[in-house]
């Protein structure tokens, strides 16, 4: 028999004051204009009319979080989020480009053309009699919609360094936690009991490894020393949180910093457990330099404002366990082309039970993966079959990445190479068949290698043509 409401509100009102960790006392300091060096010339200028709309209409308006962050580091934030007093509704009222977002955590976007200023009220822990604070039994906030002061907003924070509010009335950056001292530091603090805290958001433990690649902050040894224990509380996490989090950790310019923190902390078995397994499997360390070289890749083309792919990010991030499972399967009989097939999809499947991938990624992915194996044909029509795949030039690149794994792939490399510089000078003198191909992956994965290609068109990543059928003579 379902709950009634009436007592399920009041059994997560129970659950609210078992299971709120111990807040710090929250001890002003203000940082003067003169020590902190922050100039509004570094700011959004919409992030200032932000500020000034709330101020003049009484209300109390600062700067916060990563911008604030940021700024005190010399850089330049991408995003400028502002904390107030003004409840969401109040916000509108003043913005007529303004809308109302979120449930578990009611928000205000104020928009100005492609920019959106996200202003937040400030938030206390406790609940009400309204249940707009709620957590599950293991403590996981549902809900957070309880309103507060600046001081109780500042002790429910993340980090340390993300408590810090710029004043725009006295240009003064407000610290209640020691935020500022850990940021000149250059250290990565939890803001109260550690193990609570992850409790009530296990997605923390990621933020608090992607900040600290991001930043090159330490991890405090209070906030690091659980993470390897409560690792597994991120299979809680909702999938598609937890893609974005993925990206978040990969795709801004830090990938190789955020992997090594991962697998530092023990995130990784949690967040990719297969290429977890599929690394630790492989002695000779080849998957993982192929791997590490196409995140540094990455990053590489973030600093150089190039695009970047969350299909080619998960297709190297996922490479190391397709190898293996294409191993196993061949071990088992499988035959070739559906062995490549089969562990395509059996990597996808059991990646997407931990993040959401979304398909028009896991599509492009598996075709990275599924051409590989034709770069080592040298017939004429499979070559220019393959230079009009509208996936070439992701799965070149791709097969560039392996030949930092394994010299074996460096004349499959150079010959593709030339081929698209001179395709007909390139295959001169070529036989029907060149190349000796790869050699297919043991069962532990202890090389980057793919089997090379089956002769018919039913190899790997070439779509199978449809029979023609004759019409029947007349008789």
């Amino acid at each position: 028999m379902a709950m009634p409401p009436f007592f399920r509100r009041n059994l997560l009102r129970m659950t609210d004051t078992s299971t709120d960790s111990p807040q710090p006392v929250p001890q002003l300091r203000v940082i003067p204009r003169d020590v902190h060096g922050v100039s509004r010339k570094q700011m959004s200028p919409n992030a200032l009319r932000v500020l000034y709309r709330l101020r003049e209409a009484g209300y109390g308006a600062y700067l916060v979080g990563g911008a604030v962050r940021d700024l005190l580091l010399g850089g330049q934030p991408k995003d400028f989020d502002v904390a107030t007093d003004a409840t969401p509704e109040q916000i509108k009222a003043l913005f007529r480009n303004c809308r109302l977002i979120g449930r578990r955590f009611r928000l205000a976007h104020v928009i100005f053309g492609r920019e959106i200023i996200e202003v937040a009220t400030f938030r206390a822990n406790g609940g009400d009699d309204e249940g707009d604070r709620q957590t599950d039994d293991s403590g996981r906030l549902l809900r957070d919609n309880v309103y507060g002061t600046i001081e109780e907003d500042a002790v429910r924070r993340d980090f340390t360094a993300n408590a810090l509010f710029y004043a725009i009335e006295d240009f003064s950056v407000r610290d209640y936690v020691g935020g500022y001292e850990d940021i000149q530091a250059r250290v990565l603090r939890l803001i109260g009991e550690p193990e609570a805290r992850y409790r009530e958001d296990p997605v923390r433990m990621l933020r608090a490894a992607r900040l600290a690649a991001k930043l090159g902050f330490s991890i405090d040894p209070a906030t690091a020393a659980p993470i390897p224990r409560m690792a597994p509380l991120l299979a809680e996490a909702s999938p598609a949180r937890l893609f974005e989090e993925t990206l978040k950790l990969f795709l801004t310019g830090h990938a190789v910093a955020s992997f090594e923190q991962l697998e530092r902390l023990g995130l990784l078995p949690v967040l990719l457990p297969e290429t977890a397994q599929a690394l630790a499997a492989n002695s000779s360390g080849a998957l993982r330099r192929m791997l590490l070289e196409g995140l540094g890749n990455t990053d590489h083309r973030v600093a150089n404002g190039d695009p970047v792919s969350p299909a080619f990010l998960y297709a190297v991030l996922l490479w190391p366990a397709y190898c293996r499972t294409l191993a196993q399967l061949q071990a088992q009989g499988v035959q070739l082309a559906e062995a490549q097939r089969r562990a395509a999809d059996r990597v996808t499947l059991h990646q997407l039970e931990r993040t959401a991938i979304p398909r028009r990624f896991t599509v492009p992915m598996q075709e990275i993966w599924l051409l590989q194996p034709r770069f080592s044909l040298r017939q004429r029509k499979r070559v220019f079959r393959l230079l009009a795949h509208p996936r070439f030039r992701a799965a070149f690149d791709f097969l560039e990445l392996r030949q930092v794994a394994s010299d074996s792939h460096a004349d499959d490399v150079a010959f593709w190479r030339q081929v698209q510089q001179h395709p007909v000078a390139a295959l001169e003198g070529v036989s029907a068949r060149a190349g000796t191909g790869d050699a297919a992956p043991d069962s532990a994965g202890r090389e980057d290698v793919v089997p090379e290609a089956p002769q018919d068109d039913a190899s790997a990543g070439a779509p199978r043509r449809r029979r023609r059928r004759r019409k029947p003579k007349a008789t």
